[in-house]
């Protein structure tokens, strides 16, 4: 057993457990985070992606141990119902949910591309960034439009 301190959504938190139980089941069973799903627990299908220090990675892959000190944003550090990210509010708009158990790992995604970027985003870029995140349930075009309506709100945002 280890301690490991780490910040999750902008608090800092310390956890003692075996360094080699994943960011997933810390998140999920110490943290009390339950956004991040498992589904495949292979780092196949992103439903368990989280930023970690900026960049999209699925937890199910990344050892509590490896997180000592780092920052972690969940889906749960992105937007709040009564104060969505532009990310969330468009997957509402647009419908791009249907099951919802990829819809945290692709917002996070999506947040982290969108983050990386300081252009409108043609498909081709916005199915590269995600990559990564597989939807069982819908043929992705709701999605991208999703991810495409949060880019442009964002741009005009940072316009004004």
């Amino acid at each position: 057993m280890k301690t490991i301190d780490f910040f999750v959504n902008g608090t800092e938190i310390s956890v003692t457990c075996s360094p080699s139980k994943t960011l997933l089941e810390v998140l999920r069973e110490d943290a009390g985070l339950t956004g991040s799903k498992e589904c495949c627990g292979k780092g196949e299908c992103g439903s368990c992606t989280v930023s970690l220090n900026g960049l999209p990675v699925c937890s199910c892959l990344v050892l509590a141990g490896q997180v000592h000190g780092e920052n972690i944003i969940t889906v749960e550090g992105i937007g709040t119902p009564e104060n969505m990210d532009p990310v969330q509010q468009a997957f509402m708009d647009e419908g791009a949910t249907q099951c919802g158990y990829c819809t945290p790992g692709l917002i996070v995604s999506a947040r982290s591309y969108l983050n990386s970027i300081g252009h409108l985003p043609g498909l081709d870029e916005i199915k590269q960034a995600l990559g990564g995140n597989l939807c069982r349930c819908t043929g992705y075009t709701k999605i991208l439009k999703a991810v495409q309506t949060a880019a442009q709100k964002q741009l005009t945002f940072r316009e004004l």
